[in-house]
Parts: C-alpha cells; structure tokens; sequence
C-alpha cells in the first residue's frame, strides 16, 4: 500500500530553519569575496560551516539580430583554462540593481548596448557554501561599440547559433554554470517565439 504523497510548499520548507548560526568568524576578505567560518547548531550537534560571501552579479545573454548569440571567451585563472560564457560581471555594491549591473557589464566586455532588455531568471551558483546571486537578462536590438573591459581582462567576442551552444553543454565542452543556466532558459523560453 502507497502512502499518499502530502502536497508539497516550499513555504513550509523556508519557515523551518534547521541550523542555528552561534558565531561567525571572518577569515578572508578579497576583492570579488569574503571567507567565513560559521559555528553552527544543527539539531542539537554543534560543528563548523564553511560560509562565503559574494555581493551578486549579473550575467546578460546578448543576441544578435540575426539570432545568434553574443558570447566571450577569457581564461578562467580556476579552472586554468579558456571558457566561452555569457558576459557577466559582479555588481559594485550590495545594492546595485542587477539590471544596471548588467548593462555596464555588456558595455565593457562586448562594446555593445542595447534598450531592449528582458529579465530571464536568477541562479545561486554554489548553494552548499556561496551565497553568490546572477540577475540573467536577454539583451537584443544591440547597438556596436566599442570593449573597454577591466586591465586584468583579455575577452575575445565570438558570435554562436543557439543549437551549436547546446550542443556544447550535452557534449560537456561548455560547462559554466550561469552559461547554462541562460542558454537553456532562453531556448526554453524564446525557441518558438
């Protein structure tokens, strides 16, 4: 016999917080992060977290007028390696809207802009321990200019057919997660639009 199965609210779920934070130590502070260690109480076992900080960012999937996206290519200094992504960056402070963020971050990696801007979701990059943020938006009606991107950046600008990113990502070549995250929201969202 099958039990039935309680209908499920995420309400329920955020209303009971099963960790209670004793202290928080800061341990490291850089420029894109803060390093903490939490002692915690989790029912009654008291144990220490690993918590990091980050202020959010904003990511924006650039498409062309012929439909193609807008991607950069830079090397990752973690992962040792060039990746192709979206243009993102972090927002300046804790309150920057993230829309504001994106288009300062589509100007100066790309050189475009746009006024067409279309909100596409949100993403917690690393829920186990990064309190990180992306605001993701669809910018289209771009207007060229010129990069100016950050002194520590080499950005190289690609354009790409939605299929072929995909393909990528079911072939494990294209693995960032905010990457992901908007090429496939946005195929699932705009495909027969």
């Amino acid at each position: 016999m099958r039990e039935e199965q309680k209908d499920f609210h995420v309400e329920d779920i955020e209303e009971k917080k099963p960790v209670k934070l004793i202290e928080r130590s800061l341990k490291y502070k850089g420029s894109v992060l803060e390093v903490y260690d939490d002692y915690v109480d989790v029912g009654g076992h008291k144990t220490h977290w690993d918590f990091i900080h980050h202020m959010g960012a904003s990511a924006v999937l650039p498409v062309l007028p012929d439909g193609k996206i807008l991607m950069v290519r830079q090397y990752r200094h973690a992962l040792g390696r060039f990746t192709l992504e979206i243009p993102a960056g972090k927002r300046d402070s804790e309150d920057e809207d993230f829309l504001l963020c994106a288009k300062r971050e589509l100007s100066e990696e790309t050189g475009y802009s746009s006024e067409n801007w279309e909100f596409l979701l949100y993403v917690n990059t690393t829920v186990a321990f990064l309190d990180e943020k992306i605001g993701i938006y669809v910018a289209r009606d771009l207007k060229k200019g010129e990069q100016h991107f950050d002194i520590d950046e080499e950005i190289f600008l690609e354009e790409w057919e939605l299929s072929d990113l995909q393909e990528l990502i079911y072939a494990g070549k294209l693995t960032d997660g905010k990457t992901v995250a908007a090429i496939q929201s946005y195929a699932a969202k705009f495909r027969n639009a």
